[in-house]
């Protein structure tokens, strides 16, 4: 691995039994001439490092720009700054992450112009490494590229031999507030987030081969609300070409992922919000400079306001335009573009099912199912389930026979439906396969409440257990399945194949990633019938 000393800032950790980490920077250090100027980065065990790296800018509500030039060198040391979003009062963007060990969410500047991405690569030569492209969470309304500690790309590169990249782009009302109505200078209002995506996507494309990647091996992964992104993706031909495999973690939802909200719903959101923001359609050009707090405000009471009078809209999400996003992949199938681009689809087995536990953390870690005695669990499935207790418990130990019977209280099949609804459509084009897992490893932390909830996968993936240590526990059990894991998405992003069989409908082959990960069969049909009346997969 080349090394570049001049000038060069060593920074060790001095603890006795613990191994060096060495950071280098300086003048000559890690730059790299791309789209705009050159960069300097930063080497990190060996990992060439690059935050902040602009791709696109953009006006308010306006489509991404080609980033203007630059004279001299840009420091690319810092993450950069992220799309404007609501803080909570604890100063975070999610809820939960107050409660939860793991989720000490970062935040950093907001702007408008957050078109930046930030890259992880063994060398700056030409071997055409696979590139893995991070699309984070958050649904479409919040989150950035650098959320957690766990998005840190060094581990997985240094372990693949791949190169890295996570995107930040524009999201809630400033992404995807749907101005179409109001003249074609507004026509894309209600996509913008993805096109910054696919901005970012074109920009590593051409740029990619001087961080040693291969603009011809392009994989994206992504979880929740990345996953859904992911999706979008799919359906959109302006992305045609720009990726070659695909990752969804736990984003299959409607109205955002598997289906968008149409026109009428998106735009009756935005005549709501300029109605509350007491701006004129012919004045419409005022909203651009309207801030982000009072915007936002505004926004928000207009989507609760369509809720209520019945529009077919969740959240900030992608419009189905006809244009830029032609189809929903619940009705309209995949489109033929990506009929030969392999996809993995999958979900964890409780999900939310136990996020609402997070807001008692202190009683819960030592008042749950891994506590209770028989009577007391007996009890609660008979509350939640009735008179069908007795058979969705025994369904679910067919399903889960690593399980206990108290696990059945917390089974989630939202996501689980909607990434099979997927799974089957990828299927129905009979072109690269498609592959399905579920991840059931339970942490033991905090008495092992939260068990494999939403976003548990994550540390798992990036092989990043040492940085995650208070939600997985650490320790070798979970290195074990972090390292089987993160192992088969690089895998995937090299040859299209994560190394289990590929899935059916038939046979319905998954992956279950747990402490003995091992493939099985249709495993959970008949509890999905139970769970959920209509099922028909």
């Amino acid at each position: 691995m080349r090394k570049i000393f001049a000038c060069a800032l060593i920074i060790a950790l001095a603890f006795t039994g613990v191994s060096y980490a060495e950071i280098i920077s300086g003048p000559g250090v890690a730059v790299v001439e791309v789209e705009g100027g050159k960069i300097q980065g930063y080497i990190s065990n060996e990992i060439f490092t690059y935050h902040g790296v602009p791709y696109a800018e953009a006006e308010n509500f306006m489509p991404p720009a080609k980033i203007k030039s630059w004279d001299g060198i840009k420091l690319a040391l810092n993450y950069g700054p992220m799309s404007p979003q609501d803080i909570t009062q604890e100063g975070d963007m999610f809820p939960f992450h107050y409660y939860w060990p793991l989720w000490e969410g970062r935040i950093y500047a907001q702007s408008n112009n957050c078109q930046n991405l930030n890259i992880w690569t063994p060398g700056l030569d030409d071997k055409k490494r696979p590139v893995m492209v991070w699309l984070h969470g958050g649904g479409f309304e919040a989150g950035n590229s650098a959320a957690e500690d766990v998005y840190d790309g060094e581990n997985l590169s240094r372990k693949g031999d791949v190169v890295i990249v996570s995107i930040n782009h524009r999201l809630n009302v400033l992404g995807f507030l749907d101005l179409s109505a109001y003249g074609d200078e507004f026509k894309y209002s209600g996509n913008l987030g993805m096109l910054d995506i696919i901005s970012a996507l074109e920009w590593i494309r051409d740029n990619i081969a001087k961080f040693g990647g291969d603009p011809a091996n392009i994989t994206l992964f992504g979880q929740s609300g990345g996953g859904a992104k992911i999706l979008a993706l799919m359906g959109m031909p302006k992305a045609a070409g720009l990726f070659h495999k695909a990752i969804e973690q736990s984003g299959a939802v409607d109205l955002m992922g598997i289906t968008f909200p149409e026109h009428k719903a998106a735009r009756r959101v935005a005549a709501l919000t300029l109605e509350k923001l007491n701006i004129a359609p012919e004045k419409i050009s005022e909203i651009k400079n309207v801030p982000y707090s009072k915007l936002s405000e505004a926004a928000n009471r207009a989507m609760a306001q369509a809720v209520k009078e019945g529009e077919k809209i969740y959240s900030w999400s992608p419009v189905k335009d006809g244009d830029l996003i032609p189809d929903d992949i619940g009705t309209g199938g995949f489109m033929e573009q990506v009929k030969n681009i392999p996809l993995i689809a999958g979900s964890t087995l409780n999900e939310w099912a136990t996020v609402p536990l997070l807001v008692n953390m202190d009683k819960n870690q030592s008042d749950n199912k891994n506590f209770w005695d028989e009577a007391k669990i007996d009890s609660m499935l008979k509350q939640k389930y009735g008179d069908k207790a007795d058979l969705i418990v025994s369904a679910f130990m067919k399903a889960y026979p690593n399980k206990k019977k108290a696990d059945a209280l917390y089974v989630e099949f939202w996501l689980r439906d909607g990434a099979l609804r997927i799974l089957n459509a990828k299927a129905a084009q009979k072109g690269a396969p498609v592959y399905s897992y579920i991840f059931t490893w339970e942490t033991p932390v905090m008495g092992g409440y939260a068990m494999a909830y939403h976003c548990s996968e994550i540390p798992f993936v990036f092989n990043n257990i040492a940085l995650s240590e208070k939600a997985t526990g650490g320790g070798e059990r979970a290195q074990v399945l972090a390292d089987k894991m993160s192992q088969a998405w690089i895998d995937f992003a090299r040859t299209g194949n994560p190394g289990w069989e590929a899935y059916t409908p038939d046979k319905g082959a998954v992956m279950i990633f747990d402490d003995d990960s091992s493939i099985t069969y249709n495993h959970d049909k008949e509890l999905l019938k139970l769970l959920m009346p209509g099922y028909n997969y």
